[in-house]
């Protein structure tokens, strides 16, 4: 049941995060959701950190782990708003801006774990 807490906490940290990201006033050009598209890169970049730190701890403390990569990049990052958006660009006939947003949340994603890693293995 500490578990489901931990998760919690780390969760209302994430979601509060991204709520604040949100509300920053940046003027989206070309319908681009650029806000999720950042939130998710950030995200990646940090499960990426937190990752490479578990291995690197002789004995991290998975409930430090449960707290970072579960909860507060669980409740961070957004799937279901990149979904949406993605969604609502082709039915907004914008298909060719969709393909560069996935394209970008993928990449720029993968991108974005591998460097959280790569930081973490050069300390």
């Amino acid at each position: 049941m500490i578990n489901c807490f931990i998760v919690g906490a780390g969760g209302f940290i994430g979601s509060v995060c991204r709520y604040l990201i949100g509300m920053i006033p940046l003027k989206e050009q070309f319908s681009f959701p650029i806000k999720t598209l950042i939130i998710n890169v950030l995200g990646a970049f940090i499960i990426g950190i937190i990752a490479a730190s578990a291995i690197k701890m002789n004995s991290p403390n998975p409930r430090f782990i449960l707290f970072f990569k579960v909860g507060i990049c669980g409740g961070f990052t957004t799937f279901s708003s990149f979904a949406l958006e993605t969604g609502d660009l082709i039915n907004d006939g914008k298909v060719n801006i969709a393909f560069i947003y996935v394209l970008c949340s993928v990449v720029i994603g993968l991108i974005a774990v591998f460097a959280g890693e790569e930081i973490i293995r050069r300390l």
